[in-house]
C-alpha cells in the first residue's frame, strides 16, 4: 500500500470554489501518485474561516462557529473525492460543534472510505491552547476502523503523546496522527509520540502536519511541521524506524510504501514483540523502591 501524508498550508480563500480546486488538486496529485491512503493535518479546516472574512477567520470564538457551520459541506467534497479517486481520505481536523456532546466544540477529524462511507474521531486529550483558551473539549471515544486497508485508528496531535491512548488502540495496523504545532519543539513532541506509538505497537503511524503562516488566524498563524511515516525498527521494516519524512515546513506530499502483512509478521515473529510484551509491565506501575546511595 502506498500512504501519502501531507505537510498541508492553511490559505485565505476568497470562495468555496477555491477550496474546492484546492482539495480536489492534492487529492488528484497523489491519488496520480498511486496513493491509496492519505493524510491531512489537524486544524487544516480553519481555512474555511476565512470564507466568512478576515474578522471572523480572526476572532477566536467567531472562527470555531463559522468552520463548524462548513463541516457537513467540507464533508461531501470529501466523500466525493474519495469516491472519485478511490482512495482513503482522513480530511483536515475541524472544530465541531456536536449537541450530543455539549454546548463546546470538538477537534473532529474523519476518515473516507472509497464507497463514501465515513468514520469520526474526536481528539481526546486538549493542549493547553485548545482548553484554556479557545474552549475546545474532549469528544467521543476512540475508534477502530475496519478498512479494505486494515485496521486504521486516529491519535490527533497531542494525543499521540499518551502511551495509553496508543495502547487502547494496539490492534490496529496503521496509526494517523495529524497534527499542527507552532514551534519545532511542538513539532518534535509529536514525531517522537509517533514514532513511539509504532514501536510499542509494532504498527505504522504515519504523522501529517500544517505548515506555514497564516496570518489572519491568532490560532493557527505560525505552523512548522513536515510528513513521515514510521514503523518499529526490526524485522521487514527500515533499521531507522523511518520509512519516510518530508522536509521541514515544505509544503506537499510524503509518500512511504507499507505491506500490512509486515505488520502481522513482526507482531508474531519480531526481533522483540513490545506489543505482546506489554502485559509484563503490570505491577510495576507503582512506586518505585529508594535506595539511598550517599
Amino acid at each position: 500500500m502506498k500512504i501519502a501524508t501531507a505537510s498541508y498550508p492553511a490559505d485565505f480563500l476568497d470562495s468555496w470554489q477555491d477550496y474546492e480546486d484546492k482539495i480536489t488538486r492534492w487529492v488528484s496529485e497523489a491519488a496520480g501518485a498511486g496513493a491509496q491512503l492519505l493524510v491531512f493535518p489537524e486544524y487544516g479546516a480553519m481555512e474555511l474561516a476565512t470564507l466568512a472574512g478576515r474578522e471572523v477567520a480572526g476572532d477566536l470564538e467567531a472562527s470555531l462557529k463559522a468552520v463548524s457551520d462548513l463541516v457537513p459541506q467540507a464533508d461531501a467534497l470529501h466523500a466525493a473525492l474519495a469516491r472519485r479517486f478511490g482512495v482513503h481520505i482522513l480530511a483536515a481536523s475541524a472544530p465541531t460543534f456536536d449537541p450530543q456532546i455539549g454546548p463546546r466544540p470538538v477537534n473532529r477529524a474523519r476518515l473516507f472510505a472509497p464507497s463514501g462511507a465515513m468514520g469520526v474521531q474526536d481528539k481526546q486529550i486538549m493542549t493547553r491552547f485548545e482548553r484554556e483558551t479557545w474552549g475546545v473539549v474532549a469528544g467521543g471515544p476512540l475508534r477502530v476502523f475496519d478498512t479494505a486497508l486494515g485496521r486504521i485508528g486516529v491519535l490527533i496531535c497531542y494525543d499521540s503523546e499518551f502511551p495509553l491512548l496508543g495502547r487502547a488502540l494496539r490492534d490496529v495496523d496503521i496509526l494517523l496522527v495529524p497534527s499542527v504545532t507552532e514551534a519545532l519543539t511542538g513539532h518534535s513532541r509529536v514525531r517522537i509520540g509517533t514514532a513511539a506509538r509504532a514501536l510499542e505497537a509494532q504498527c505504522v503511524a504515519v504523522m501529517s502536519s500544517l505548515v506555514g503562516t497564516a496570518d489572519w488566524s491568532p490560532a493557527i498563524d505560525v505552523s512548522v511541521g513536515r510528513g513521515a511515516v514510521f514503523g518499529p525498527p526490526d524485522v521487514g521494516f527500515p533499521a531507522t524506524g523511518v520509512f519516510a519524512e518530508g522536509a521541514l515546513n515544505l509544503p506537499g506530499w510524503t509518500y512511504a510504501e507499507v505491506d500490512i502483512e509486515t505488520i502481522a509478521e513482526v507482531r508474531r515473529d519480531g526481533v522483540v514483540l513490545n506489543r505482546l510484551h506489554w502485559d509484563d509491565q503490570q505491577g510495576r506501575d507503582g512506586a518505585p523502591e529508594t535506595v539511598a546511595l550517599r
